[in-house]
C-alpha cells in the first residue's frame, strides 16, 4: 500500500508540473516602440500647432495619419497576447501521462509483488527447499502414467512378476528385472520402489549407474520434482564424481525449481559447454539453461549441439550403392562396439537398433533393443526413443 501511495504521489507531481505552464497566462508582452514613437509624434504635433509652426488644416491631416498608425499599432499588440490553454487540453496531457505511466509499470513491473530483496529471496528458496514434500507425497500427488499398448500375454507376465518377485525378497535380479517391466509400462513410482531394493540388496556393491537410474525413476515419478529423498542420492553420486552428468542435472533441476536459477545456471553451464546434447540429462539442461540464464541476469548463449561433419557427409554422398553398404556395417560394428565397451546415450543405442534394422538384421536389433531398454529404464523420454527406434526396425509393434 505505501508503494502506491508513492507513485500516486509522485504520478500528482508530474501532473501539476506538466499541467502548470498550460493553466498560467501567458506573460503580458512589452509595449511596442512603435506605439510610444507614434504617441511622441502626437505630442510634437500639438506643441508645432501651440507654435504656430504648423497650418491648422495640415495639422490635423497629420494627427488623423498618426492616430491611425498609432491603432494600428496597438492592435498588433492586442493579437499577440495569448490567454490561458484550455483546462480541457491540460487534464488529457495529465490523464495520457497517468495511463502511459501505469500500463508501463503493468507490463514492466509486479502489480501486487511485495518488496523482495536479494536476501529475503534466498531465505525463501532455502525455505521452500526444506520443506519440500516427500518422494512418497509428490508421487502420490504426480498424475497418472499414460497407458502404454502392451500384448495382453506381456501385461499377464508382468502381474505373475509383481506376485513372485516380493517372495524371494533378496533376489537381486528379480527386483532389477521388476523394476525393468514397471519402466516399460511407465509405472515409475513401482520401478523406483523396485529398484531401491536393488540398491539396497547390493548395499556398498551398488554401482552408480543402479543409484543413478533409481534416481532418474524417482524423478520420473514425481513428475519431474527432486524431492528430499532423490537429493539424498544426487549428493551420493556428486560425493563421488563431482562431474557427474546425471547429479549435476538434477541439482540443477531442484534448484532451478525453487527460484535459484543462478545456481542452476553453474550446474548446467559445464554439462552443457562439453557434453553430448544426444544425451538425455545434457539435453534436458539445454531445453532449460536459457531461461535459467535469462532469470539469473546473465547472459548466454546456448552452443550448437553437435553432429557429423559436412565432410562426412559428402563422403557417404559419392559412395556406390555396395560402397555405402560397406560403410554403413563397418560403422554400426563400430557403433556396437563403443557402447558394448564404453556405453552411450540413448540416441547411439537407437541409431544402433535403426541401423540394424535397415541390414535387416532384426535379431541382433532385438538384443540391443532389450540391452538398451534396461540401461535406459528410469528415462521417459530416453524409453520413448528407443521405443520408437525398436518399431522402425520391426522389433516391436
Amino acid at each position: 500500500m505505501f508503494f502506491w501511495i508513492i507513485c500516486v504521489l509522485l504520478a500528482a507531481v508530474v501532473g501539476v508540473m506538466v499541467a502548470a505552464p498550460l493553466w498560467r497566462p501567458a506573460a503580458a508582452p512589452a509595449a511596442s516602440p512603435n506605439v510610444a514613437f507614434y504617441r511622441s509624434q502626437l505630442v510634437e504635433l500639438d506643441r508645432d500647432i501651440t507654435r504656430g509652426v504648423i497650418a491648422p488644416a495640415e495639422a490635423k491631416i497629420a494627427r488623423v495619419e498618426i492616430a491611425r498608425r498609432l491603432l494600428a499599432a496597438d492592435s498588433e499588440v492586442s493579437v499577440g497576447q495569448t490567454d490561458r490553454a484550455s483546462p480541457v487540453i491540460a487534464a488529457i496531457v495529465v490523464a495520457v501521462i497517468a495511463a502511459v505511466g501505469v500500463s508501463a509499470y503493468n507490463y514492466l513491473g509486479a502489480p501486487g509483488y511485495g518488496d523482495l530483496p536479494l536476501k529475503a529471496r534466498i531465505a525463501a528458496s532455502d525455505e521452500i527447499r526444506e520443506n519440500r514434500p516427500t518422494q512418497a507425497a509428490m508421487t502420490a500427488a504426480a498424475p497418472p502414467p499414460a497407458v502404454v499398448d502392451v500384448p495382453a500375454d506381456y501385461l499377464a507376465s508382468v502381474v505373475q512378476l509383481r506376485q513372485i518377485v516380493p517372495t524371494r525378497p533378496d533376489n537381486v535380479d528379480g527386483w532389477a528385472l521388476l523394476a525393468t517391466h514397471e519402466t516399460h509400462l511407465r509405472n515409475f513410482g513401482a520401478a523406483a520402489a523396485a529398484q531401491e531394493k536393488v540398491v539396497a540388496l547390493k548395499a556398498a556393491a551398488a554401482t552408480p549407474d543402479d543409484v543413478r537410474l533409481l534416481l532418474d525413476l524417482m524423478v520420473s515419478a514425481a513428475n519431474g520434482l527432486v524431492s528430499p529423498e532423490a537429493e539424498i542420492l544426487v549428493r551420493v553420486l556428486l560425493d563421488q564424481d563431482p562431474d557427474d552428468v546425471t547429479a549435476r542435472y538434477y541439482l540443477g533441476a531442484l534448484y532451478n525449481q525453487t527460484d535459484r536459477p543462478d545456481v542452476a545456471l553453474r550446474m548446467w553451464r559445464p554439462i552443457v559447454d562439453a557434453g553430448d546434447a544426444t544425451q538425455f540429462h545434457v539435453a534436458s539442461a539445454r531445453a532449460q539453461i536459457a531461461d535459467a540464464a535469462f532469470r539469473a541476469g546473465v547472459k548466454y548463449t546456448l552452443p550448437a549441439a553437435r553432429g557429423p561433419s559436412a565432410e562426412d557427409i559428402a563422403n557417404a554422398a559419392d559412395l556406390s550403392d555396395a560402397d555405402r553398404d560397406s560403410m554403413i556395417r563397418s560403422m554400426v560394428a563400430g557403433l556396437s562396439e563403443r557402447l558394448a565397451t564404453d556405453g552411450g546415450p540413448a540416441a547411439d543405442w537407437a541409431r544402433l537398433i535403426r541401423a540394424y534394422g535397415v541390414l535387416g538384421e532384426t535379431e541382433a536389433a532385438t538384443e540391443i533393443w532389450l540391452e538398451a531398454a534396461e540401461v535406459f529404464a528410469g528415462s521417459q523420454s530416453a524409453t520413448a526413443a528407443l521405443q520408437d527406434a525398436a518399431k522402425a526396425a520391426g522389433v516391436i509393434q
